[in-house]
């Protein structure tokens, strides 16, 4: 992934650079998707002297950041060197969701490194000073599924539903519980699914099978997800770094524009140039079927509907998501065909 152009910035919302005054942001996760991504915008923007803090270092990012190695996220880790002098804090490591888990138990696994080394990393933070930390959080706090036009909001009752999700909605209770504790603010960000240039597992694999064009049973899809592009994702994410009203708050992230997979499959085939072939099946029996063969999972977030409300972002902090979905989707067909996705 590069770092965006100018012809892309001009998409993002504008900034008053000249009162602005640069601020020292640490950025963890910077080698993942996303963090990787706020790491290249905050260095774009321009407003910010950025360090980063992961496992090991990242070659492509020696000449723009401070890199410091902090090995693994957990209980133990020491952040005293890494968090010197920072004034914000953009916690974006995880363990993140795996369609096929092997750890033994996996919510002590996900609590490890979701909690209890999200909460180490907080004390030590609001100890060192740290005025804000933005904490990316993930849309299965609140569920997997919403009904018929009921999107998730911020003040819905979580109801996570594995161990992922359950990890992250206790670690949003830690940092909110810190919060009222201390001086540091906390922003919460709740994505759903992202996509964007470089996008893996379960986008990438959509993008395979459309290139194969072998027809496909999901032309009949009548449901709503809200996907969040990644451009779109860190400009919200660079938005609650300063804006006022952000701190203690937790807000949901999407696109602007929610699709049914059905509408997906066609646009993203028009992104790749293969259009997608698609037969109409009804979604009970696609449900039915995918049953049949132990991919029900799989079946259900293709079938039923995921939709955020992302009203609070809009209304709080102004915010709209800066890139239109066909418009992000020709950016992550590009990258993909630009790769081995030929």
């Amino acid at each position: 992934m590069e770092l965006l152009t100018e012809k892309d910035a001009t998409h993002l919302r504008s900034h008053d650079l000249a009162t602005a005054q640069r601020s020292r942001v640490l950025v963890t996760g910077a080698s993942g998707f996303v963090g990787r991504g706020v790491v290249e915008r905050l260095v774009a923007d321009r407003r910010h002297v950025v360090r980063v803090a992961l496992r090991q270092p990242v070659p492509e990012l020696a000449n723009a950041v401070e890199q410091l190695p902090i090995g693994d996220l957990d209980e133990a880790t020491e952040w005293h060197h890494a968090l010197a002098g920072i004034e914000v804090l953009v916690h974006a490591a995880a363990r993140v969701h795996v369609m096929r888990e092997r750890d033994g138990d996996p919510l002590e696994a996900f609590r490890r490194v979701n909690v209890a080394g999200t909460l180490r990393l907080a004390e030590e933070a609001a100890a060192a000073g740290v005025q804000r930390l933005v904490f990316l959080s993930s849309i299965k706090v609140n569920g997997d599924e919403t009904p018929p036009g009921r999107p998730f909001r911020e003040d819905d009752v979580p109801a996570p539903s594995d161990p992922y999700g359950v990890s992250k909605h206790e670690a949003e209770e830690g940092l909110l519980a810190l919060a009222r504790a201390t001086k540091m603010q906390i922003v919460v960000v709740r994505a759903p699914l992202v996509y964007g240039p470089g996008v893996k597992a379960n986008f990438a694999n959509l993008m395979r099978l459309l290139q194969t064009g072998i027809p496909l049973p999901l032309g009949s899809i009548d449901n709503r997800r809200t996907l969040v592009a990644l451009d779109n994702l860190v400009d919200l994410i660079a938005t609650c770094i300063h804006h006022p009203a952000a701190g203690n708050q937790t807000f949901l992230a999407g696109d602007a524009e929610d699709l049914s997979t059905t509408d997906l499959l066609r646009r993203l085939g028009i992104a790749l140039g293969r259009p997608a072939r698609l037969i109409p099946v009804p979604a009970h029996w696609v449900e039915f079927s995918a049953g049949l063969v132990g991919q029900r999972a799989i079946a259900h977030r293709l079938c039923r509907s995921l939709q955020v409300d992302i009203g609070k972002a809009v209304q709080v902090l102004g915010w709209n998501p800066p890139f239109a979905v066909d418009a992000a989707l020709r950016r992550t067909a590009a990258e993909f065909l630009a790769g081995s996705g030929r």
